[in-house]
């Protein structure tokens, strides 16, 4: 049974994008590449064309895994997005008990985390104990820094 990557609407087309452009820009600056490699001569003793067919051989599997990628992403909808407890694309505000500072952050899919931008992975320490709690629960999390336990104060969905 296949495994899904779960991604928003915007995270498929920057990743669809990068396809493209590794598909069209970048496949043609390795043609290019080799096409003056091999105009230099022997190819058996020639750098330039054997980093060039490297770089060749690189950009096909990094095509190859991006397409497979892309090929089991299930998008998510942010309107069926239950924001009774807390799930991907809720953004929830919690309190550190410790000492009592409150923080809002969005659960987004891993490949979509983004700290500067309040978007943490429903895979990290903080967003996986996060997930399924309610308004008022409470959740130990073990960080790096040590176990820290936080209140959820608010469950939103933004569209």
């Amino acid at each position: 049974m296949p495994e899904y990557t779960y991604m928003t609407k915007e995270g498929y087309a920057r990743l669809k994008a990068e396809l493209e452009d590794l598909k069209g820009v970048k496949r043609q600056e390795i043609a290019d590449a080799i096409a003056e490699a091999r105009e230099k001569g022997d190819l058996s003793e020639n750098a330039e064309y054997k980093a060039a067919k490297d770089e060749q051989g690189m950009l096909e599997m990094k095509i190859s895994i991006l397409g497979g990628k892309l090929a089991l992403v299930k998008i998510l909808d942010p309107n069926q997005v239950d924001s009774s407890k807390v799930s991907l694309l809720t953004t929830v505000r919690i309190k550190n008990l410790k000492n009592d500072r409150e923080l809002k952050y969005t659960i987004v899919p891993e490949s979509e985390s983004d700290i500067k931008n309040k978007k943490i992975s429903s895979s990290s320490p903080v967003g996986e104990g996060l997930l399924g709690k309610k308004v008022g629960e409470k959740a130990q999390i073990e960080t790096p820094r040590g176990v820290i336990e936080f209140e959820v104060l608010e469950i939103t969905v933004e569209l």
